[in-house]
Order: C-alpha cells, then sequence, then structure tokens
C-alpha cells in the first residue's frame, strides 16, 4: 500500500509542472530544494524560510533564463 502511494505521488508531482511558465515551474523547483536544504540544516523554521527563499529565487532565475532566450524562438 505505502509503496502504490509513493508511486502515486510522484506521478502526481511530476504532472504539476506540464502547464506552467517557466517563472512557476523555476519557482516550484527552487522551493522544493530550499525547503529540503533548510530542513537538513536546521528545524521546521529553516525548512521554512529555505523554500521562500528558493522559490523567489527559483522564479527570477527561470524568468531571465526564458527572457535570454527568446531570441532562440522561432515565430511565424
Amino acid at each position: 500500500m505505502k509503496k502504490a502511494f509513493t508511486f502515486s505521488l510522484l506521478g502526481a508531482a511530476s504532472l504539476i509542472s506540464v502547464a506552467c511558465t517557466p517563472g512557476e515551474r523555476g519557482a516550484v523547483t527552487g522551493g522544493a530544494i530550499g525547503a529540503g536544504i533548510g530542513a537538513l540544516a536546521g528545524d521546521g523554521a529553516g525548512a521554512l524560510i529555505g523554500g521562500a527563499v528558493g522559490a523567489a529565487a527559483g522564479s527570477e532565475i527561470s524568468k531571465n533564463r526564458a527572457y535570454r532566450n527568446r531570441g532562440y524562438q522561432q515565430n511565424y
């Protein structure tokens, strides 16, 4: 039962960012990484702060990368 729940949770998590903009996708990724690092470094407050900072940084980095790469797209 636990194995099926884990796989269904991973499947749902992989589909979350399908219809997201690059900024939203970066925010989710940055938030998850920041929360993980904050949880490893300290307690729940560290995870909360790390998640918030990671989400903000990930969003801005992804938006900047998408803006830089806009010249490579061919819009017909």
